[in-house]
């Protein structure tokens, strides 16, 4: 993939970056593997808004992606890669021996063609696209969704460019560096894919304008320190001020420095490692 630099014809394209790939885009996804998707825009319930900053936007289709890798021991074909407006990462469209259909995430090394397979059994040979529990996996190898819990779909290692190295397998036991640099402790019989999630250049593109912000279902974001003091406790003063004191949110609570993760949170005992470098595991 090459990062692509537009000719400044319109104002909009000065700082436009694109990343240049051979992608599919389709306008009529595969049928019965997509469906409207319905938005809240960062509203709960009750109507009131959640999580700042959110509304409008294109209208969009959730496409229904195998996380699982449910259909073992039926090889399948990557029939086109496809741009995925849900995710970072693309998906690609397989076709199975059988017939069925269905969306895989696309690793780096796929392209149309390519085998894709999922097993329980160890196989002669790796590559790219293959399933398999991270028993079976050879260490050292990169790979991407995880598994949390055998069988229940791949939760780690999913947006564009992830990838966790498999460390050690001991027992039923699989110890992963994750993207973040966090080493965590999975069940061995945890399926993974093998390779890394594909379209890894996406964070050097360049939306160029506002208004490409908008069509993902971005609003502006107004600085606290240019806000009135009954809005933000960064607010007021006479021309720029930086307020004095440390920057916070508009209820007060740090931005920067401040764990937010849960002291009781159901997966900490898999942690060994964060990615800070301090260790959680007590076991």
């Amino acid at each position: 993939m090459v990062v692509v630099k537009s000719r400044a014809l319109t104002p909009g394209q000065r700082f436009l970056t694109r990343v240049k790939t051979s992608v599919s885009r389709v306008n009529d996804p595969k049928r019965g593997l997509v469906r409207i998707k319905n938005r809240t825009n960062g509203h709960n319930c009750y109507g009131r808004i959640t999580m700042r900053r959110r509304g409008g936007g294109h209208k969009r289709f959730l496409r229904s992606v195998d996380f699982r890798h449910g259909k073992k021991e039926v090889q399948a074909v990557v029939e086109r890669i496809e741009y995925d407006p849900n995710r970072s990462a693309n998906i690609a469209l397989v076709k199975y021996f059988d017939g069925e259909k269905r969306y895989v995430l696309a690793t780096e090394k796929m392209s149309e063609g390519s085998k894709v397979f999922s097993s329980k059994n160890a196989q002669a040979e790796y590559h790219d696209g293959m399933s398999l529990p991270l028993s079976l996996i050879p260490q050292g190898l990169f790979v991407n969704c995880v598994e949390f819990e055998p069988d229940g779909g791949g939760r780690f290692a999913r947006s564009a460019g992830a990838a966790a190295q498999l460390l050690a397998v001991e027992g039923d036991k699989a110890t992963l560096k994750m993207p973040s640099g966090e080493i965590r402790c999975v069940n061995s019989n945890c399926k993974a894919t093998i390779g890394r999630v594909g379209n890894s250049e996406v964070g050097k593109r360049s939306l160029g304008k506002a208004g490409r912000n908008r069509w993902l279902g971005r609003r502006p974001r107004v600085r606290g320190v240019a806000m009135n003091p009954v809005d933000h406790p960064m607010g007021g003063g006479h021309g720029k001020t930086a307020g004095g004191g440390h920057p916070v949110s508009p209820w007060g609570q740090l931005s920067k420095g401040k764990l937010t993760r849960k002291r009781s949170k159901r997966s900490n005992f898999a942690i060994i490692t964060t990615c800070k470098g301090r260790k959680l595991n007590r076991s």
